[in-house]
């Protein structure tokens, strides 16, 4: 990969062995490893059996949780908050879990639409609920820096299995949760 990134630098019009670059195609590298961890994680052990039997019928939502991938297209940055719930069914999972499950998924290259269906799959089989709800709001740097040049915009995308799917209620107060206290 380091080859490659020093042709990439050449192609641009740089000089690799100017002394601000010469260590640049390692940290790329290094960068792109950290970016791409998802392909290579192991949703079973992410969870490590923190899975727990629980009564509670109630929705378990974690909000705001932080993610940056990068567009399969462009190779660019994309990054926002997901909004993860699920309706129990006799199982809860710890809540650190939730967060790590959306890294493993937003460490690839993507397009926001897959995320968010895979967030939610992930979370549906990992712990069959009667429910799994995603929503996702991000920037796209490929929309901002280059292309139609629209800082300002946001994606936003939704994957909704069981009960945030064929009920009304649980939809709408999933809804309603995620706005709450939103900035």
């Amino acid at each position: 990969m380091e080859d490659l990134v020093e042709e990439i630098l050449r192609q641009v019009g740089e000089d690799p062995s100017r002394e601000g670059l010469v260590k640049t195609p390692n940290r790329v590298k290094k960068a792109y490893e950290f970016l791409t961890s998802g392909y290579t994680a192991d949703i079973g052990k992410i969870v490590n059996g923190a899975i727990f039997e629980e009564k509670t019928t109630g929705m378990v939502l974690v909000r705001d949780i932080e993610l940056y991938s990068l567009c399969e297209h462009h190779l660019l940055p994309f990054f926002g908050r997901a909004h993860v719930a699920y309706i129990p069914n006799k199982k809860i999972i710890g809540i650190s879990k939730i967060p790590r499950i959306v890294d493993v998924f937003a460490r690839r290259l993507q397009v926001q639409e897959r995320l968010t269906d895979q967030i939610a799959q992930a979370i549906q089989e990992t712990l069959d609920p009667l429910g799994v709800g995603v929503v996702i709001k991000a920037k796209h740097l490929c929309m901002m820096m280059r292309g139609v040049e629209k800082q300002n915009s946001e994606l936003f995308t939704s994957s909704l299995i069981g009960l945030f799917k064929s009920d009304a209620t649980t939809r709408s107060e999933f809804l309603d949760l995620i706005r709450t206290g939103s900035h």
